[in-house]
């Protein structure tokens, strides 16, 4: 097993993709391609497991398909119809990033062809060549979000947050529109039942301490949370990087805003508060 670095933009572990026997977890970006082609060399993968279908972690995944024809892709039922046509998810992230800058910072987005995509619920055992992996159904970050279990690693998208290096902070990536604190707590919930030995994260690579690292992304999802719900976003934005910088070097402070655009992370939890709010109202 290893965490393959894409160098999304030019910048060290801001984003990685795993691959493990003969699986791929998350190839990344479009953008960024070309990069992994690089380290993977001749090896070629059976599947190419999806945490969930945003463009840092499945971007990519519509190319690879085409590029190796037997390759198996799998995602959840919910995010599975985008894989298939990605135009509305394209233009969902259009008006979030702007048309014009899609394409360099993003790459293209391919649809990945009909027999090539496997729909999960949550639950199933997969077994791919040698390896065995449990999936489980882990929403809160987003809705089409599943964990994959193999040999006592727990591949966690970004359920467990970003962190980028041993020693950094642990953060919840709460872009909108599917953040939902109740069901991302339940979510960890169902990882830590699983009890890994360790944890495969995208931003970025192996976590030695499940339980703390569980432990930190969760109080700290509920501190942003409830002080999202009182505060505008400059306030907030400038709290949390305040924070961030005191506890960082410079560099880990950058490819921090590149994993994680705090912007972003207001904008989706002040989008759980405004839903819940009026759901209280009604």
């Amino acid at each position: 097993m290893r965490a393959i670095d894409t160098l999304f933009r030019g910048r060290h572990h801001a984003v990685c993709c795993w691959q493990v026997g003969e699986v791929l977890v998350d190839p990344g970006p479009g953008s960024t391609l070309d990069n992994v082609l690089e380290a993977l060399g001749d090896w070629r993968p059976r599947a190419i497991l999806l945490t969930h279908i945003h463009f840092d972690h499945a971007g990519a995944t519509g190319t690879l398909a085409r590029l190796w024809p037997e390759v198996q892709v799998y995602v959840h039922e919910r995010g599975a119809p985008h894989m298939l046509n990605p135009e509305r998810l394209w233009a969902s992230a259009a008006r979030l990033y702007g048309e014009q800058n899609m394409l360099p910072l993003w790459g293209r987005f391919e649809p990945v062809p009909t027999q090539q995509l496997n729909v999960l619920s949550g639950g199933e055992q997969l077994r791919i060549g040698e390896g065995r992996f449990e999936v489980a159904y882990t929403p809160g970050h987003a809705q089409h979000h599943v964990c994959y279990l193999h040999e006592g690693t727990a591949f966690v998208g970004d359920v467990a947050g970003v962190r980028i290096e041993p020693g950094a902070p642990t953060l919840p990536p709460t872009p909108p529109p599917d953040i939902d604190i109740e069901a991302w707590h339940r979510s960890i919930r169902r990882v830590r039942e699983w009890r890994p030995q360790r944890l495969a994260i995208t931003h970025f690579g192996l976590s030695e301490a499940p339980e703390a690292q569980l432990d930190e992304v969760g109080a700290r999802l509920d501190v942003w949370a409830r002080s999202a719900h009182h505060q505008d976003q400059a306030g907030w934005v400038t709290d949390v990087m305040a924070e961030l910088r005191a506890s960082t070097t410079p560099e880990t402070f950058e490819t921090f805003m590149q994993a994680i655009p705090v912007e972003q992370s207001y904008a989706g939890l002040r989008r759980y508060w405004d839903k819940r709010d009026a759901e209280a109202g009604a």
